[in-house]
């Protein structure tokens, strides 16, 4: 007797196939999908980028347009989970500890480096996660309400010598790049301004917009559209040099202060022991994102610009910066609460 399975043709009729033609038929289906490219095998993969920052600040947006485009391009889901807290810390913590399988990565700044110095954490910033690449540089800027009497930093600075104590500059924080930037700016400037911590760039954009704050230290990406609208004034850039689509804004060295330059990026990482291989196809994947026009078009706009340091590279940067904190949290005296 045949062995014989009953199927559904074309247009939904019965018919039957030999079970043995059927596997074979199967058999060779699979190695021709296995030598047509990786695209299937990516299907039904979900990829988690994990945001240690609440929504609305420039690594989420960075994070969802990166998302789209690698999602996009690789077919494959990816998705951009927000975990916010203790200095990023809770996100941090959460890759540091995922399966090293190349789904769960973690999008961070320089704040990996710093929160590390400051709080007890169940995790080493060098050691714990594989970095991948950083992906771009992300300029800081001071900025007024547009309502604001000070046009310029020589104005608020000379403010805060003016009313010390008086004069307010908020930022993500405590422990934040932006919270040693403007420690070394007060330092530098010999003034008694006053840091206000908030959890994210975004709630302490709001703040000033509301008035509650004097100033603001943020990234452009989430100060680009109220700049473009006119409701915040730019003050100084933290850069080293200024940021192509604010010719008129001077950075914070050009404003008096020689040397002054805060280096704040975004970069991606795996858990540590994620495979070499999975590693080598993530870096190239989030690379070649980097390098679409439409891409490069959008980031440009929100004053983000190319990183293209990758693995061991990245690793010896990491390491630098980690030292250099290092040195500014204890000579300033930076606690973390």
């Amino acid at each position: 007797m045949i062995n014989r399975t009953q199927m559904r043709g074309p247009r939904g009729h019965a018919c039957y196939v030999n079970r043995g033609a059927a596997a074979l038929w199967l058999l060779v289906t699979a190695a021709l999908i296995g030598a047509s490219g990786s695209a299937p095998a990516q299907s039904g993969r979900t990829i988690r980028i994990v945001v240690p920052v609440p929504p609305g600040g420039a690594g989420d947006i960075l994070a969802r347009q990166l998302a789209e485009q690698v999602g996009q391009a690789r077919g494959v889901s990816i998705v951009v989970e927000n975990r916010a807290g203790a200095g990023t810390i809770i996100g941090s913590e959460a890759v540091a500890h995922a399966a090293p399988d190349g789904n769960t990565l973690l999008l961070n700044a320089p704040y990996l480096l710093i929160s590390a110095q400051l709080r007890k954490v169940n995790y080493d910033p060098l050691t714990s996660f594989a970095p991948l690449c950083y992906l771009v540089s992300s300029p800081g800027l001071i900025v007024v309400n547009s309502a604001s009497p000070y046009r310029t930093l020589g104005d608020l600075v000379q403010a805060a010598r003016t009313r010390p104590g008086e004069i307010t500059m908020a930022s993500v924080g405590p422990g934040t790049a932006q919270h040693i930037g403007f420690e070394m700016l007060r330092r530098a400037a010999e003034v008694d301004l006053t840091y206000v911590p908030y959890a994210g760039g975004a709630p302490a954009i709001n703040a000033l917009l509301g008035n509650h704050v004097t100033s603001v230290f943020a990234e452009y990406a989430p100060l680009s559209a109220h700049l473009k609208a006119g409701t915040l004034r730019a003050l100084a850039t933290s850069s080293k040099t200024r940021i192509a689509s604010l010719p008129d804004v001077p950075t914070v060295a050009e404003s008096g202060y020689d040397d002054y330059e805060v280096d704040l990026w975004w970069g991606l990482f795996a858990p540590a022991k994620t495979p070499n291989a999975t590693l080598a196809q993530l870096g190239g994947w989030f690379n070649d994102a980097m390098e679409v026009p439409a891409m490069q078009a959008k980031l440009a706009a929100l004053g983000f610009s190319p990183g293209g340091v990758c693995g061991a590279d990245f690793a010896v940067l990491l390491r630098k910066q980690y030292d250099a904190y290092g040195r500014i949290i204890r000579a300033a005296n930076i606690k973390a609460e």
